[in-house]
């Protein structure tokens, strides 16, 4: 996925920038960045931080930095952000999203232009110097972002820091949020709203889909207005998301405590207690505990000093192997107990099976298992979330081949949760992953404990449907 961050002040931005950008670490496993303007020139740091935190990283380079506007970044593949010198003047960008018709971009501007791109590892071309050179053929900033908004098959929002003031720009359709915060003297822009009240900001204003604006110190100049269709990625309140962080003026972990309270309602099993698969499936637990009236407990703890996040590693074996390492059992809370288990969602359903593993050999009677989203059934074109290359590697899709022989057929039938298919399908991964039983939020009640109208919410990964 990845994370941005940028700030504009009357005085020194730094330590917010540094602060506001580590805030996105959730986001983002390979690569962290900072660019600021020193009132000269740009002053850039650009680490990997596939093995340690951002913070420890980048303290070092506190104390060369220095300036009153700065973007920073966390992604999960390209560094940056880029610093860029063209006929549009020097500036630094950064970007998150996903352009699918890169290589077409690539060669369109290679053809007709003289220009050229620098590969990065394995000869792939950083995306964010592909939006660089889309806004660097029109006449000014603001027109080249336009450019950028109608020619990326995918989704981009950016940041583009010059001598001027910080350009924000949401992607078309909204599918990733930019808020603004304000506090005396300064203004910042976040993918994640949960930067603000640690650095003193409060919610400002947040962009609507399309929205370009140019931030200053003194203020927030409207470039471009925002559109009227919104799809903002709906698995930003399962998963993503921050639990402090709103989006459209929804909470985050409200929503998941509201949507665990719905799973219980339409749910009836008898079980001692319900827990969360930490994190992000906790808040949907706790909704579906206090709704059912049945304690929450954790049966395991995560060993987080050393393991803080399970997928670092590129390979999956390795991911597997610390998700095991990192599950530290409360024997006397599994031992012959029947225990519901809430989680955001099943993917590959890889590290779920192993978990279950792990609970029946401390003798849990029962495991079973309420996900807090529909199953996912299509690769999202939208974020790159996973690091699956094929659906395949989605069990939903293993188990409409092993049923269909084809793990493409009667897609519109295993999407709607009424249907014989549907529940086939669920019945097949539930024995596969060795469950004692298996259900999965619906889509409309998902839709609906996230309160936003439905046709502004995204639903791809689970429907098909654009």
């Amino acid at each position: 996925m990845g994370g941005i961050f940028g700030v504009v002040s009357k005085n020194d931005c730094v330590m917010d920038l540094y602060f506001g950008t580590d805030y996105h670490s959730h986001l983002g496993t390979s690569r962290g960045g900072m660019a600021v303007w020193s009132g000269r020139s740009f002053s850039r740091s650009i680490h990997n931080i596939e093995n340690v935190q951002f913070r420890s990283k980048f303290e070092v380079d506190l104390s060369s930095m220095s300036g009153n506007m700065g973007i920073g970044c966390i992604s999960d593949n390209e560094p940056q952000p880029l610093l860029v010198r063209s006929h549009l003047g020097h500036y630094a960008i950064t970007t998150v999203g996903r352009i699918n018709n890169l290589d077409e971009l690539v060669d369109h501007c290679l053809k007709s232009n003289l220009m050229h791109f620098l590969e990065m590892t394995r000869g792939e071309i950083n995306p964010t110097e592909v939006v660089s050179a889309l806004i660097d053929r029109e006449s000014t900033i603001k027109d080249g972002i336009l450019r950028v908004q109608e020619t990326i098959d995918g989704s981009c929002s950016l940041l583009v820091l010059t001598n001027n003031g910080i350009y924000a720009a949401r992607d078309r359709l909204g599918r990733t949020p930019l808020v603004i915060g304000k506090k005396e003297g300064a203004y910042c822009v976040s993918f994640e709203s949960c930067a603000f009240a640690n650095l003193g900001y409060s919610m400002h204003y947040e962009l609507g889909p399309g929205e370009i604006v140019l931030i200053t110190p003194d203020g927030i100049e409207q470039l471009n207005p925002p559109g009227n269709k919104m799809k903002i990625c709906s698995f930003l309140w399962v998963y993503f998301g921050y639990p402090s962080s709103t989006y459209e003026g929804v909470n985050v972990e409200i929503m998941r405590n509201r949507n665990g309270a719905i799973m219980a309602r339409n749910d009836k099993v008898d079980v001692d207690y319900v827990a969360g698969i930490p994190d992000s499936g906790v808040a949907h637990a706790i909704g579906y505990s206090n709704e059912a009236k049945i304690p929450y407990v954790r049966p395991f703890i995560k060993y987080t000093p050393t393991w803080s996040r399970s997928f670092i590693p590129q390979t999956q074996e390795m991911r597997n192997l610390i998700a095991k390492m990192k599950l530290m059992p409360i024997v006397d809370l599994i031992n012959g107990k029947k225990i519901l288990f809430c989680d955001d969602s099943i993917v590959r359903g890889t590290q779920m099976k192993e978990t279950v593993q792990f609970l029946y050999s401390h003798n849990a009677k029962e495991v079973h298992i309420r996900s807090a989203c529909p199953p996912l059934l299509f690769n999202c074109k939208y974020h790159n979330f996973s690091r699956s290359k094929s659906e395949m590697e989605l069990i939903t899709r293993r188990a409409i081949q092993f049923l269909e022989g084809d793990s493409n057929a009667h897609l519109d039938e295993y999407c709607d949760h009424r249907t014989e298919r549907y529940c086939r399908m669920v019945e097949y991964i539930g024995k596969q992953l060795n469950f004692t039983t298996l259900k999965y939020q619906t889509l409309p009640d998902m839709l609906d404990a996230i309160g936003l109208p439905h046709e502004n919410l995204c639903t791809y990964c689970w429907n098909g449907l654009e």
